[in-house]
């Protein structure tokens, strides 16, 4: 049997691409922006043109949630400056049905990370279910508040690789682990909220990476 195929979709990063790449997978990721470390390894396009590609597993790490999650619902009721409420609604549109087409995606397991959506992100995806598991950067040893939802199919729930000791609320330590929450608004903003944690990135390529590999899970 050849290399087992990974696409990382929607990551410009290399985080989870090289994790993957690191035990031996045959993997590439995908995005409309270029890769960061400049690798060969990286497709830059729209990803739904490269679903149908033979991919057996294919990861989304980052794609875009800004309209889908609980913390942009105020936007739907209330437009930014500078833009419209029919305009928040159609990239609401946009955005669950690109989840919708990865969800479904030809690929004999799939992983979508993403934070936890409101209802009308729900009501618009097709065959919504909730997430199989929401876990913290710092089960894997990266010192970060964030809850990072994960959608599974036929796949295992990660488990924590090394869990840290949280600070105490209020301290500097607090602070500094609440750093994405609280980050400026900025150009870059959206893009550095969106990187991904290498800590998770390497129990995906152990856990989800040893699971694909047991006997029978990949037709010879």
């Amino acid at each position: 049997m050849t290399d087992p195929r990974v696409l990382v979709a929607c990551e410009f990063s290399g985080t989870v691409r090289d994790a993957f790449l690191a035990r031996g997978f045959d993997a590439w990721s995908c995005d409309i922006l270029p890769d960061e470390r400049g690798s060969n390894r990286h497709i830059r396009g729209d990803v739904r043109d490269i679903l149908d590609d033979g991919w057996d597993l294919i990861i989304v790490a980052h794609p875009p949630c800004t309209r889908l999650c609980k913390s942009g619902l105020r936007w739907l009721h209330t437009a930014p400056p500078g833009r419209t409420l029919p305009e928040m609604w159609a990239e609401l549109e946009e955005a669950a049905a690109l989840f919708s087409t990865l969800w479904h995606a030809p690929a004999p397991y799939v992983a979508i990370e993403n934070p936890r959506m409101h209802r009308h992100a729900q009501a618009r995806i097709r065959d919504y279910r909730h997430p199989a598991q929401v876990v913290q950067p710092w089960w894997f040893g990266e010192p970060t508040f964030k809850g990072v939802g994960l959608w599974l199919r036929r796949l295992p729930p990660l488990f924590a690789t090394a869990v840290l000791e949280p600070p105490v609320r209020g301290t500097d330590d607090w602070r500094a682990w609440s750093r994405i929450h609280r980050m400026p608004g900025s150009r870059d903003r959206r893009r550095e909220r969106s990187r991904f944690f290498p800590g998770i990135a390497a129990a995906m390529a152990e856990q989800w990476g040893d699971f694909i590999l047991q006997p029978g899970r990949l037709a010879a």
